[in-house]
């Protein structure tokens, strides 16, 4: 019996360069704003002024000064990275919710029906954080929508907007977040529930098992990789939260609340110009979030062959 060989398409030299040249415009997408922005590092170690040009070497030499001045604001350093880490571990703690959205879509046997609910659910997405923010102020603001229907119902009228409440702050951004992003999710775990064999579901449905066992027991085990990949990315960006709407969101109220790592250092190098030091505040971010990505893969490894972490 001749030994089976494996299967290896031959790709001719003409179609390797057609597809490279079709690659060549996001490779040089991502090294010019994911490897060519490492030279800004250098400022870091050095008193910018843009007065005297963006060359490092024209620029006065302090070493780790910046990074020492880090430390020195620890204390407000501390309140920030609470914010940060709060509301991250808080939007991880819900990510399966997009799988429990993903199981109820692929409960649904009507295809019209579906797509219809499929749509609607993954349209924020495409949404502009602008737009959102429209939407938000129409809806939650003191003279919103919400705020007639409690009016017209015979309550008081809200004398501050649930967008400018403090006390509210954290639970509008993270329902607004979850809203926003929950339905795209939910589509990549609907791809991932259409990969498991239909013959299991078939299996079990003979061997007696009712609808919510096949769902512990075939649908959830199913979906674990993609779960756990989608978590890993998730940490790798635990400290940069949600720029776009804390930038959109936060007011003179809220800013207290939403002060995030990545807001504080924005504020600090467009704001107040103070560049290296933001830069500086940059390479920790990027640093931490370096180790967070690495010990949440070793985890995942553990979790993934069944080991105990401890």
């Amino acid at each position: 019996m001749h030994r089976l060989k494996s299967f290896k398409p031959k790709i001719s030299i003409k179609e390797g360069t057609i597809y490279f040249l079709i690659a060549l415009p996001f490779l040089a997408y991502i090294l010019m704003f994911n490897y060519f922005t490492l030279f800004g590092w250098s400022y870091a170690f050095v008193n910018f002024r843009p007065a005297f040009g963006w060359q490092p070497w024209n620029h006065e030499f302090v070493g780790f000064k910046w990074f020492e001045t880090l430390w020195s604001m620890r204390g407000d350093l501390g309140r920030v990275m609470y914010n940060t880490l709060s509301l991250s571990f808080i939007s991880l703690a819900l990510s399966p919710l997009p799988v429990l959205l993903a199981i109820l879509f692929m409960e649904i046997r009507s295809r019209k029906l579906k797509r219809i609910t499929q749509t609607i659910t993954t349209f924020p997405n495409f949404i502009s954080w602008v737009i959102v923010y429209g939407i938000a102020f129409a809806f939650f603001s003191n003279f919103g929508v919400i705020a007639n229907i409690g009016v017209a119902l015979g309550l008081e009228r809200q004398q501050v907007s649930l967008i400018a409440d403090p006390d509210y702050a954290w639970t509008m951004y993270i329902t607004i977040g979850i809203w926003k992003s929950i339905g795209w999710s939910a589509i990549i775990y609907c791809a991932a529930i259409s990969g498991i064999d239909e013959s299991l579901y078939e299996a079990a449905k003979i061997d007696g098992a009712n609808k919510i066992k096949q769902i512990l027991y075939i649908t959830i085990p199913g979906v674990k990789e993609t779960f756990l990949v989608l978590l890993l990315l998730s940490f790798a960006g635990l400290l940069g939260s949600n720029f776009d709407y804390i930038f959109l969101f936060h007011n003179p109220m809220t800013t207290e609340r939403l002060m995030t790592l990545s807001f504080w250092i924005y504020r600090m190098g467009i704001i107040k110009a103070e560049y290296s030091l933001s830069i500086a505040s940059s390479i920790v971010m990027q640093l931490i979030g370096l180790i967070l990505l690495f010990s949440m893969n070793w985890i995942a490894k553990i979790m993934r062959d069944g080991r105990s972490i401890v």
